[in-house]
């Protein structure tokens, strides 16, 4: 594995100080709530980590669609910590503060760590595909996040369903394709939290371009 960047030192640090938010909660109010964070958070590096191991990769391989794929099957991961925002409320003995900002700082590093993971992708098929073909794969890539947040969190699916489960998940995706007027919220929330998607990823990197550096990756 090559070198740890700057920007994953960071994205390192912002975990941890969420993790010391939730330590801090659990020793004072002597609760257990908030400890999903744990696993989420494990799940959302899982994206960053193969999207490292595919930029290792100097040619498109079968390891390298391996790669691609269990990013893809994860990547969702990382944003749908954004929803768990639906478990914030008033919890003593701490104040309401406090949690908001263990719930937005476990955001911010879900978003933070699906979207790196998301520029090195882009960088390794920047080597092999015409700029057309990237950012279709990009914006499709954040379109589909949008649908696996959608599943994930309304419809209790997992990524690894796609293995445990297949024929219940594909079975109710299709049926959302095939009657989509019947399933408003499910393609109004894909569509809008995709659009979110993009909206923060295209900024990053506007915002890359406009103080005239290179996001480390």
């Amino acid at each position: 594995m090559k070198k740890v960047s700057t920007i994953e030192k960071m994205l390192i640090a912002s975990v941890g100080f969420t993790l010391l938010l939730l330590a801090v909660r659990i020793a004072v109010a002597h609760q257990l709530m908030y400890v999903f964070y744990i696993w989420n958070l494990f799940l959302a590096a899982i994206p960053l980590l193969l999207s490292r191991r595919l930029q290792s990769q100097q040619k498109l391989t079968v390891k390298s669609y391996f790669l691609l794929a269990g990013w893809l099957l994860f990547f969702p991961n990382a944003p749908y910590i954004i929803t768990d925002i639906f478990h914030y409320e008033s919890r003593p003995p701490l104040p309401m503060w406090f949690d908001l900002l263990l719930v937005i700082n476990a955001a911010w590093c879900g978003i933070m760590l699906g979207l790196v993971s998301l520029l090195q992708v882009e960088n390794f098929l920047a080597k092999h595909l015409k700029p057309l073909w990237v950012n279709c794969c990009i914006t499709g890539s954040l379109l589909l996040c949008g649908y696996g947040i959608y599943i994930g969190r309304f419809l209790r699916f997992n990524s690894w369903d796609i293995i445990t489960n297949p024929v219940a998940l594909f079975a109710t995706s299709l049926h959302r394709v095939f009657n989509p007027f019947d399933y408003k919220s499910t393609w109004g929330f894909t569509l809008l939290f995709g659009i979110s998607l993009c909206l923060f990823y295209y900024t990053i990197k506007a915002f890359n371009k406009y103080i005239g550096g290179k996001v480390s990756s």
